[in-house]
């Protein structure tokens, strides 16, 4: 199920189409999150994309589901040190051999490499994005994941998890969910630029994650009626997007993923235990 806003003529969405088809360039973000991150503290690596999950490398295991991908054709990795990949045996020689990129980002947080990295191509080819601490990442979600950028028309497309499915699945496993009228929605580190326009759309986020300590910024740049309106459960998913989409000045497609592990990344220690405990079941 996916849901968009979109005001183009019908000729307009197909030459859009047309034009932004796969295969699909994937940026892998894998930067450190400071210095205090526990993941790594724990594990005792400077990043934690090198943390073993059930005894292979977040990123090692990531790079395996994006390469199965036939609609993907180029992964670049966006990473503040490169030299952090020269232990790793399996994703060092792809980099030599040019099938892996590397983008050396300074970009302080995720949504900053983002916007870098966007705003230096000269063509804005359709961009997949995630990151190289979701372990459980498999080729089918990615797949079911492109398939829907491919096939949406909107200049930004997010993947999301509905709490229903989640928490029937890993009730334990505690997450932040967007409360809408109905049903409930958590991220699943999936998204996609898929036009220029998505430019505005990359600046909002990283102008988003510096309101953190500055909260009425967030609320004058939505709207106070939206917030309360989310906050009383007023809006449902068909007309939160349409809102969302004005203050972005990019159209948005959100696709719900059938996964409920799509919404596990590893940001804590329990996450770690989760993750470690899904894949050894998994590969059992």
């Amino acid at each position: 199920m996916s849901q968009s806003l979109n005001t183009e003529s019908r000729e307009q969405r197909a030459a859009r189409t047309t034009l932004i088809s796969p295969p699909f360039t994937v940026l892998l973000l894998a930067g450190r999150r400071g210095p205090t991150d526990p993941v790594a503290h724990h594990a005792g690596v400077s990043h934690k994309i090198l943390v073993p999950v059930a005894g292979v490398p977040m990123i090692v295991r990531v790079v395996r589901s994006l390469r199965a991908v036939p609609s993907i054709k180029r992964i670049v990795i966006s990473l503040d040190d490169p030299t952090i990949l020269d232990g790793l045996a399996e994703i060092r020689p792809l980099v030599d051999a040019g099938v892996l990129s590397v983008h050396h980002t300074q970009g302080r947080s995720p949504s900053e490499s983002v916007l870098q990295y966007f705003t230096s191509q000269a063509v804005h080819e359709p961009l997949i994005v995630t990151t190289a601490d979701h372990p459980l990442l498999t080729r089918e979600m990615a797949e079911h994941f492109c398939a829907a950028v491919a096939a949406s028309e909107a200049d930004v497309v997010v993947g999301i998890v509905a709490a229903s499915l989640f928490r029937a699945r890993y009730p334990e496993s505690k997450r932040s969910f967007i409360p809408l009228r109905g049903e409930s929605f958590c991220g699943t580190n999936l998204f996609a630029l898929r036009t220029s326009r998505a430019t505005a759309a990359a600046s909002f986020w990283h102008r988003a994650g510096q309101f953190r300590k500055r909260p009425w910024r967030l609320i004058s740049t939505f709207g106070v009626t939206t917030l309360a309106l989310l906050a009383l459960r007023r809006l449902d998913l068909s007309a939160a997007i349409p809102r969302v989409a004005r203050v972005l000045g990019a159209s948005v497609d959100v696709v719900q993923m059938p996964f409920a592990e799509c919404a596990i990344d590893v940001d804590n220690l329990n996450d770690l235990e989760t993750a470690s405990r899904i894949l050894a079941q998994r590969e059992l």
